[in-house]
């Protein structure tokens, strides 16, 4: 195997091709993935309660996103559209959750093998769902290990990896007063303003806070292993979550709190550390930053952007203009209720496609407790932001109001912002072939085969 002097001479050297990367420096990437973390629960987005240790040294020393959103608020979309560069509603049943994805779509973890990467999967990768309904003979995000050190063990030494460790933490259920135990202070939770101030609601947060802590301590350990086998400096490492935390008027939901998430990458043997980004990233972008790090070329079909010249930039703040939005959607969790959202760094934009009232959150005390007070005077504003009748659009000033709690879609002073980005998503949508914007395709979605057991499983 070439030493790591010779490939950072190839990598920075004369006549290197801007933004490639030798064939024999491939880096070895690690992807972390957390089930159900969203923003800005780390140390390094200022929340004072939880201890993430591990994420804020990868921050520190490679690059912190502070925009990064997925293409949907829902585990099977949103792990289908990381592993295919498309977005959801490209992807027909993979748009769905527990469906399938159809083995038509490449995933890049097939690609990077195509070219030579080993390839390991730790936890939960893509799904929930049939992966064999799709055509997959495992699962898309490549085989099944018990551990990063057990497939160490065995993978090519002469090869790079690429390993997924999918966790399921923070999803629920949580075991209660878990987080308390731990030594974590209720007190010193910040609360969104749509939920109940209170203990049961304090020490809920408490508990999901522990898991975040879990899931921190077991990338930790996956650094720690790469440090003592001299692979850290060629090891691409990404840090993430697959939507939002599991609250009301979050995970589901377009509201930043269920599209936005934790995103940190390191890579010491080319990326310059301690850098905060504040151009927008779908997780959808990494399949090509990947691929691109890898040294292959883009996929033509693929709708996401490469974000890899971010990385082997020197910037901060805002870099390239270009990346001034997201789009974010979701056909269905549970029920079925479309949306699509543009989000900007001033307004986020809403499209309903079915207005109504929408409440599918994942059980637990704060959805109970929620749920139960919904009529009490004290509640029902917070009930009605979390469960309530939802019109065709929805428009938020960000910069006035960051909880999006304010709906200004119908004030006039806002007509030409509302009509504006209205006639942007639009654009979008239709140009990366959207069906529900179409008007054909949209069955794929509405009749998708659910493949799943509610009495016999734990976590979605």
């Amino acid at each position: 195997m070439r030493s790591l002097v010779v490939c950072l001479f190839m990598l920075v050297g004369p006549g290197l091709v801007p933004g490639a990367v030798a064939a024999d420096c491939r880096p070895n990437i690690l992807f972390c993935i957390a089930d159900d973390w969203g923003w800005p629960t780390a140390g390094a987005y200022g929340d004072r309660v939880v201890r993430t240790p591990t994420f804020d040294r990868v921050a520190r020393e490679g690059v912190l996103f502070n925009h990064a959103y997925v293409a949907a608020p829902s585990c099977t979309p949103s792990r289908a559209s990381i592993l295919t560069g498309r977005m959801f509603y490209e992807l027909e049943q993979g748009a769905i959750l527990w469906s399938f994805l159809p083995n038509k779509y490449a995933v890049f973890p097939d690609l990077l093998e195509q070219s030579g990467y080993a390839l390991g999967l730790q936890g939960k990768g893509w799904g929930p769902g049939d992966f064999r309904v799709g055509g997959f003979a495992r699962n898309p995000a490549g085989p099944a290990h018990k551990s990063l050190a057990a497939f160490l063990e065995t993978a090519p030494q002469d090869k790079p990896f690429f390993f997924w460790f999918g966790d399921n933490d923070p999803h629920r259920p949580y075991e209660p007063g878990s987080g308390a135990k731990s030594g974590l202070q209720a007190d010193a939770v910040q609360l969104p303003p749509w939920l109940p101030d209170n203990d049961v609601v304090r020490n809920d947060v408490l508990d999901y806070y522990y898991e975040v802590e879990r899931f921190d301590r077991e990338v930790g350990e996956m650094l720690a292993l790469l440090e003592q086998k001299g692979l850290s400096q060629n090891t691409l490492v990404v840090i993430t979550g697959d939507n939002g935390w599991p609250f009301p008027r979050a995970k589901a939901y377009l509201y930043d709190r269920g599209v936005h998430v934790p995103l940190a990458v390191r890579w010491p043997a080319r990326v310059a550390g301690g850098r905060v980004v504040d151009d927008f990233i779908s997780l959808a972008d990494l399949a090509p930053t990947f691929l691109q790090a890898a040294g292959l070329p883009p996929v033509a079909d693929m709708s996401a952007r490469s974000f890899f010249e971010l990385l082997a930039s020197d910037g901060q703040g805002r870099i390239d203009p270009a990346r001034d939005r997201v789009v974010v959607g979701l056909e269905k969790h549970g029920p079925l209720f479309p949306m699509r959202s543009l989000r900007t760094h001033r307004h986020s934009y809403i499209r309903y496609y079915a207005p109504g009232p929408y409440a599918c959150t994942d059980s637990g005390p704060t959805l109970q407790f929620l749920k139960q007070h919904a009529e009490d005077p004290k509640y029902q504003r917070m009930a009605a932001l979390c469960f309530g009748e939802h019109p065709a659009e929805e428009l938020y000033d960000l910069a006035n109001d960051p909880n999006e709690v304010t709906n200004v879609a119908e004030d006039p002073a806002y007509a030409e912002v509302r009509a504006r980005l209205s006639a942007d998503l639009e654009t979008y949508l239709r140009g990366t072939g959207d069906p529900r914007v179409l008007g054909t395709g949209t069955e794929k979605f509405e009749n998708a085969p659910r493949y799943s057991s509610r009495e016999k499983r734990r976590k979605e």
